[in-house]
């Protein structure tokens, strides 16, 4: 399974979806069957490590976000099985990439399960608070991708 979690900037959102996806994998004992990336529709912040709190917030939750920013590429929608956006806006940015994408490309929130946000929120420019709701939504989610996951696979 190849998974790309994309948010903006590549520093909140989709760098601590990457390191949740990865964190469950892992204690599933599935690292070898998975590839997990995460990117932004903006190169920006292109070689940065993810935002400092956003760091904190995961570790707090024993994610370590050890990735570096990049900008999503067109490559991306054929390397990848399934493209997540954390947001409406970054949806339709992906979706201009290409026209005939290999990957499912999807909004993250139609994994979630416990909660009903259609999309994941930024908490770049609000309070810590931001930062814990985020990771909520991608435990929430992150659970229901690997577990529809293992059962497709059976």
């Amino acid at each position: 399974m190849k998974i790309l979690f994309v948010c903006l900037g590549n520093i909140c959102r989709s760098p601590a979806a990457e390191g949740v996806m990865t964190h469950l994998v892992a204690d599933a004992g599935l690292q070898g069957r998975w590839q997990i990336d995460s990117a932004g529709t903006i190169g920006i912040h292109a070689g940065d490590a993810a935002d400092a709190r956003m760091r904190a917030a995961a570790r707090q939750r024993g994610f370590d976000l050890t990735s570096r920013a990049r900008q999503i590429r067109a490559e991306d929608l054929e390397e990848f099985d399934l493209i997540l956006a954390m947001d409406r806006s970054n949806l339709a940015d992906i979706r201009k990439l290409s026209t005939d994408p290999t990957a499912e490309i999807v909004l993250f929130s139609e994994f979630c399960t416990r909660h009903e946000a259609i999309d994941v929120p930024d908490p770049y420019y609000g309070g810590a608070e931001g930062f814990e709701v985020v990771l909520d939504l991608l435990e929430d989610g992150c659970a229901e991708i690997l577990r529809q996951w293992r059962e497709d696979d059976r």
